[in-house]
């Protein structure tokens, strides 16, 4: 069973995870990076029992140093009481066409994760829906209907945040064609 960490812990942690995950998906200036996360899962309690403001924040605070100035955008997905919808920067949202919803998550419904990116967003919308280039699940919160087709695992150095199971994906485009189709090795 894993030990409970400290915030610096938890950062230095997901800090590595996305660095880790962004290292083997390649993804570039302007793709989506979804993360599901379950702040209770992190502590050793039951996804749902126990959510913590600050956990949240760190986590939102640690993926947010390292893909912001990449360009890279946030879709942090919000619990299973808002339908797992997304809170992402309106710049995305209008960029990809994903419309607008309306609601606001909070600790009870959203969860503390996607209640931190919502207030630390410049311009947070709410969407239901996205199609990722990659993803970063902490704690079974399952991310895989936000990320594009095909969805590939990556398996990385580490393999939780705390108590909490860690699994990653990058996306690749789909091969189409038949028997005498060639490929580029470069995008898969």
């Amino acid at each position: 069973m894993a030990e409970i960490l400290s915030r610096d812990q938890i950062s230095a942690a997901v800090e590595q995870a996305v660095r880790e995950l962004l290292a083997a998906a390649g993804l570039e200036a302007g793709d989506i990076l979804v993360v599901g996360c379950s702040t209770s899962e992190v502590q050793k309690q039951m996804i749902g029992s126990a959510p913590n403001e600050d956990i949240g924040s760190c986590i939102f605070r640690s993926i947010q140093n390292v893909i912001k100035p990449l360009g890279i955008y946030l879709a942090a997905q919000c619990c299973e009481h808002l339908n797992r919808a997304l809170v992402l920067e309106g710049a995305a949202a209008k960029l990809y066409g994903y419309p607008r919803v309306n609601a606001v998550p909070h600790m009870k419904a959203g969860g503390s994760f996607a209640t931190a990116a919502y207030k630390g967003m410049e311009d947070p919308y709410l969407v239901e829906a996205v199609q990722a280039a990659a993803g970063i699940d902490i704690g079974n919160t399952l991310i895989g209907m936000h990320l594009r087709p095909v969805a590939v695992p990556v398996r990385i150095s580490i393999d939780r945040i705390g108590s909490a199971g860690l699994v990653l994906a990058r996306t690749r485009p789909k091969y189409v064609g038949g028997a005498r189709a060639e490929y580029n090795p470069n995008l898969g």
